[in-house]
């Protein structure tokens, strides 16, 4: 595929960070051994669910003898069934390729790494000035987003790195704005932004060369990780787990905070921090990634941040994404689950305030604070940060109204899920609540109740008919009307029976 080539008529782009959840349906017997039928569904939809069969990844202990039994089956299924719940519940696991290709072979059977070669060859014809020296192989945790080391051929001591992006599915920027804005993007000067060299774009993909950094993103920090190790091996099971002393905390979120803040004041949408999109560049945090916004890529905490309806704008997707980030700081790993609701001891409780207004119950419910807010917190207003550098990034007015619509886009599609996953919850919460015991034992009682009354209903009327009959049979043996010695017999008003 030339590089200039556009995408195919009709392509669906699809929403990696949409999470996949697996359940085994059933097991069927072959030859010598056992097969497990998988039902795997995208998102909150039942509609958009697939099987497949067979496993191709590490399972729970075999047994030698008596592996055909019933029981043991039964017991094995829930053991795998366990193991496929944890790998679908783990955030940087369930967004792993293989773990991706394994459960929906259709729309991740593709060789991304061999795609991107094509596209940064072609790239190479029209500028050869450019060598590629080695894939980084895994180093990002996007499935479409691949990393080369690159040198310049009258530099070779030089070391860059080459990314190359497939289009994501909030992509609304016209073909002409797309480009425009990605070539703008090495003309971007912050003191606090990871500077591009290079950026180019066609109407599937952009490719972007900056400088290569030895000692990595604020990730590697964290985790004391190597930069070029795949992004598994690097964070997922880490051997030490220490959060950053007070001051690197202090520091590092003013800086980040400071360049949000004029992100948003250009009207430029972010939405993509984390960890490992904040360079350090000495004892200065670099933001990367400006393009992802542009591209229409989903951000790293999009499953989490989806969940809750008052984080709609990409400015409160940004201080939620940096509750995250000082989260991991501080702890040194990422939160167990959002919302939090209780924070471990801390430096300071002046860290604790800022993560209670970011990732407690109560903020995720009403709303994110804004930077300008942050910035005023005690944690980070007496950060006194030095630098000479003058910030430029001069957006043509044309350009920022382009922005301004792919944002308000942007915010329209999450704003549209968060719906969607409100409902459903509620939905769900209707049916676990209609099928729990209590529920049933007090359908139960009522079923009783209704049963013994109806019992009685029909014992009555069958009374009342009895004794219409008697009445109406005794009335023909009567004494004669105009005997005044006679009796009265009890009235018995046919209107009044319950037929």
């Amino acid at each position: 595929m030339a590089f200039m080539e556009k995408p195919p008529a009709g392509k669906v782009l699809l929403d990696d960070t949409v999470p996949l959840t697996a359940a085994i349906e059933a097991s069927q017997s072959l030859q010598s051994h056992t097969e497990y039928i998988i039902r795997v569904q995208r998102g909150i939809s039942v509609e958009n669910s697939w099987q497949i069969a067979g496993l191709s990844l590490p399972l729970p202990p075999k047994k030698l003898i008596g592996n055909m039994d019933r029981e043991f089956i039964a017991e094995r299924q829930k053991g795998l069934q366990n193991y496929l719940n944890v790998i679908t519940t783990n955030h940087i696991l369930s967004n792993c390729e293989l773990v991706k290709k394994f459960l929906d072979p259709n729309n991740y059977s593709a060789n991304y790494t061999e795609i991107a070669l094509q596209q940064v060859s072609m790239f190479f014809r029209s500028e050869p000035k450019w060598e590629v020296v080695e894939p980084l192989k895994d180093i990002g945790w996007r499935i479409r987003k691949k990393y080369f080391l690159m040198k310049i051929k009258n530099q070779p001591k030089e070391r860059l790195v080459l990314s190359w992006a497939d289009l994501g599915p909030d992509k609304y920027l016209s073909d002409k704005d797309f480009q425009c804005l990605i070539k703008l993007l090495p003309s971007c000067l912050h003191p606090y932004i990871y500077r591009v060299t290079f950026a180019t774009a066609n109407e599937s993909s952009a490719l972007l060369i900056r400088m290569f950094n030895e000692k990595g993103t604020l990730k590697d920090l964290i985790y004391k990780a190597k930069p070029k190790d795949p992004f598994l091996k690097k964070y997922c099971n880490p051997k030490k787990i220490q959060g950053l002393e007070l001051q690197q905390i202090k520091t590092y979120g003013r800086q980040i905070l400071e360049v949000l803040k004029f992100l948003h004041d250009k009207g430029f949408p972010y939405g993509h921090l984390h960890t490992s999109n904040v360079m350090l560049d000495g004892d200065t945090c670099r933001l990367l990634d400006l393009e992802n916004s542009l591209l229409g890529l989903p951000s790293f905490y999009r499953s989490y941040f989806s969940q809750f309806r008052k984080i709609n704008t990409l400015e409160s997707v940004d201080v939620h994404c940096f509750g995250h980030l000082l989260y991991e700081m501080t702890y040194g790993r990422p939160p167990d689950s959002v919302p939090v609701d209780s924070f471990p001891p801390s430096p300071s409780m002046a860290v604790v305030a800022v993560l209670e207004s970011t990732l407690s119950c109560e903020a995720c419910k009403n709303g994110m604070p804004t930077v300008s807010r942050l910035l005023q917190m005690p944690l980070f207003s007496d950060v006194l940060l030095t630098t000479s550098e003058k910030p430029q990034f001069k957006i043509p007015t044309k350009l920022k109204e382009a922005l301004r619509i792919a944002k308000e886009c942007i915010e329209k599609r999450l704003i549209e899920e968060q719906k969607q996953i409100h409902q459903h919850r509620r939905l769900t919460r209707a049916q676990s609540h209609h099928g729990s015991e209590e529920e049933r034992k007090k359908r139960k009682i009522l079923a009783r109740k209704k049963s013994k009354r109806s019992a009685l209903e029909n014992s009555e009327e069958h009374s009342a008919k009895y004794n219409n009959s008697n009445n109406s049979a005794g009335s023909g043996a009567s004494s004669p009307l105009t005997s005044p010695s006679s009796p009265t017999p009890p009235s018995t008003s046919v209107e009044h029976a319950p037929f």
